[in-house]
């Protein structure tokens, strides 16, 4: 659609674009059973298009994405502890964590994975809303999840939150961004991100007043 949209504004216009730009890039596999996709494949048959593009009309842009979620995305994941359960017509469970440190789910409907630690391998024998602490009806992490059973104590993982997590986050009713760790190659974990504090949450509010002269 691109390529024909650039072809158009040549015809019509004069106007040979330098690059088009399709966005956000690449996908990632959210769910487990779903395959990344298969770069080489899709390497091909794009060089196709546009080596056909420029034998018939002389040019060809270049082509251009913004692949932040393909890089960071399946690298990073939010830890959180269950805290609480209420059953009122649905099974809820109640985390430490909430949509100002993954706000993607609520936004957008998006689905995360999530496992239980040390439950991984257990039936997924319940159902849950696995909801954050902030009184808003989306902040949900996920929604009708079939999940092994769940404890107060309990450590939740969810995943492919890389691109989603500190970049998105937010403030909205004092609710403050976590710390994040960096786990390497050998095993060690490193702070890469210190917790937010209530003097970072205020720290705009400390500054020296202008003076306006009438």
């Amino acid at each position: 659609m691109l390529l024909e949209l650039t072809a158009l504004l040549k015809k019509e216009l004069g106007i040979e674009l330098e690059f088009v730009n399709i966005g956000g890039g690449l996908g990632i596999p959210y769910r487990p059973e779903h395959e990344g996709l298969n770069l080489a494949a899709m390497a091909t048959e794009i060089t196709a298009l546009f080596d056909a593009f420029r034998s018939a009309n002389g040019f060809a842009p270049k082509m251009l994405m913004e692949s932040g979620r393909f890089i960071t995305g399946p690298h990073g994941c939010l830890v959180t502890t269950a805290i609480n359960a209420k059953q009122t017509y649905r099974n809820y469970i109640g985390v430490d964590a909430c949509m100002t440190a993954l706000m993607r789910p609520a936004l957008y409907d998006a689905y995360h994975h999530i496992d239980v630690l040390g439950k991984e391998d257990l039936p997924q024998s319940e159902t849950y809303d696995v909801v954050g602490s902030l009184c808003e009806n989306n902040d949900k992490f996920a929604i009708q999840r079939e999940l092994p059973p769940i404890d107060d104590g309990d450590i939740l993982v969810i995943h492919d939150t890389g691109a989603h997590g500190h970049a998105m986050g937010f403030q909205y009713n004092g609710r403050l961004r976590p710390k994040e760790l960096l786990l390497r190659s050998d095993g060690t974990v490193e702070l890469i991100r210190r917790a937010e504090t209530v003097e970072d949450y205020f720290i705009t509010t400390n500054f020296t007043p202008d003076c306006f002269t009438p």
